[in-house]
């Protein structure tokens, strides 16, 4: 069964505390199973080109919570919601940093965190924070490798190229050991790294024709490395700002028709002028996707 979960829209909701508490319990209480996130720990640049020549899809006027506060935020009036920060941009934080910050929210949680995590695209933000941006995919998978061990073992010993950890450990380690990790992507080598090391895909947009074409790769790539294509997680969305209630209800099958494990309903971009314009639109979703 598709697990369906709510965007939170925190582009357009605003600087309201009560307002992000609200999303959450509605989402919560309409019977959504998780409240996605996206991150930016920086909005670079104003209205001028990125270093490759191309256009911001966000700025500093944007509205991003980080993501880990805002969990915790929503998971002291919450009870069930689970929480997916699609997509955490890990190369650009330190590892053991993260490890413990998603082990202590998946604990006070109790157990209701996805870590979802990509390489970005923000060149200014990794400079911002310390971290290279060219290197980034290069380093993905050993701090893969060192956030398992970190949320599995009581001491840790790690000699790696990036990371050198001499017996030490969390306390107090997560609900989940491990927590689930998802990365997002759809270039050829992030669909080979999900079927080696991911618990799940994120897909963002909807379900075109080449999502068709990379879930299939996935299943092949996961085949070629031993793994059950089926023990691999798919996230999807139904935008809303894309057609009315028959283009949703149309995305929702199609991505069930993909195999996707769960769906996202993301309500930016449709013009609600409200919070509780976005609430609204998330119940009518929910009825009409049901």
């Amino acid at each position: 069964m598709v697990e369906l979960g709510a965007l939170f829209p925190q582009t357009e909701i605003g600087p309201d505390p009560l307002a992000v508490r609200d999303f959450a319990q509605a989402a919560e209480d309409l019977g959504y199973s998780h409240m996605l996130a996206y991150e930016h720990v920086l909005g670079a640049q104003i209205e001028r080109p990125d270093r490759a020549g191309r256009r911001w899809p966000y700025s500093q006027k944007d509205t991003f919570y980080e993501p880990f506060v805002l969990f915790s935020y929503a998971a002291a009036f919450t009870r069930t919601l689970g929480f997916f920060t699609a997509i955490l941009i890990l190369p650009q934080r330190q590892t053991v940093l993260v490890a413990k910050q998603a082990s202590s929210l998946d604990l006070l949680s109790k157990g209701r965190l996805r870590l979802g995590m990509g390489l970005g695209w923000n060149e200014v933000e990794y400079e911002a924070l310390g971290e290279d941006f060219h290197s980034r995919g290069k380093r993905f998978e050993e701090q893969v490798e060192v956030l398992r061990a970190l949320w599995t073992q009581d001491v840790v010993t790690f000699d790696g190229h990036w990371h050198k950890i001499d017996e030490a450990g969390l306390n107090p380690l997560p609900v989940q050991r491990p927590i689930p990790l998802w990365f997002g992507g759809s270039a050829d080598p992030v669909l080979r790294r999900i079927a080696k090391l991911g618990d799940g895909c994120i897909i963002s947009g909807g379900p075109t024709p080449e999502v068709a074409e990379n879930t299939r790769k996935l299943s092949e790539y996961a085949r070629a490395a031993g793994r059950d294509p089926d023990s691999i997680g798919i996230q999807g969305g139904v935008l809303l700002r894309d057609g009315g209630p028959d283009d949703w209800r149309r995305d929702y099958d199609t991505w069930c028709e993909l195999g996707a494990t769960h769906v996202t309903v993301n309500t930016m971009g449709a013009k609600f002028a409200s919070p509780t314009a976005h609430i609204e639109a998330l119940r009518r979703a929910k009825e009409l996707l049901s």
